[in-house]
């Protein structure tokens, strides 16, 4: 596992930007959309659900850690690495349900016997290395956290943001939105991309 100083440099909001313009066109994971499709369908899924700010912004970076070409220890999980990759741009309300939105699939597969037949192959097979469903005990402990609410709705636009020729608002539309979160001190100078 990668240790704090063998990630990448934290991101700017800048950089945050540039990621999803210029890395973000390859397709995602197993599924029929690229990550960028992906991203942009989620966050509007959070956006037409009336999500605070931080939950949009969330829903639209919450796989920005797949994009970090850098790495390819494959025992970093993506969800973690988003995180650790955004922690000096944004505060915990929209890290928090990135860092728990896979703990969030476990807990859903643990509490709906429905959720696991609704998952998507890809996101099936993810979920045999990701630790599998959480147990009774294990789920509660996950609901209790702070935030987990927040990820458990990430976690269902993202089970359902996969879906190839879906129209949705551009990148640009969230531009605005990812500034009014951002931290005080994060550089966002970007005003297009």
């Amino acid at each position: 596992m990668l240790t704090p100083n063998e990630l990448p440099t934290a991101l700017t909001l800048d950089d945050v930007i540039d990621w999803l313009c210029q890395r973000a066109d390859a397709m995602y994971g197993g599924e029929a959309v690229t990550q960028l499709e992906h991203a942009l369908q989620c966050a509007a899924m959070a956006k037409a659900a009336g999500a605070s700010a931080s939950l949009i912004t969330a829903a639209l970076l919450h796989d920005i850690g797949h994009l970090a070409h850098e790495v390819t220890d494959v025992h970093y999980p993506h969800e973690k690495l988003a995180a650790d990759l955004l922690r000096d741009v944004f505060g915990t309300a929209v890290l928090d349900p990135i860092r728990l939105h896979v703990d969030a699939k476990r807990y859903l597969c643990a509490i709906d016997s429905d959720y696991w037949a609704s998952l998507s192959p890809a996101s099936k097979r993810s979920l045999e290395w990701q630790g599998g469903p959480f147990s009774p005990s294990q789920a509660e402990a996950f609901i209790a956290r702070k935030h987990a609410g927040d990820a458990v709705l990430l976690r269902q636009w993202d089970d359902a943001a996969k879906m190839a020729g879906t129209i949705v608002s551009s990148l640009g539309t969230y531009f605005s939105i990812m500034r009014m979160v951002a931290r005080p001190t994060a550089h966002i100078g970007a005003e297009a991309a």
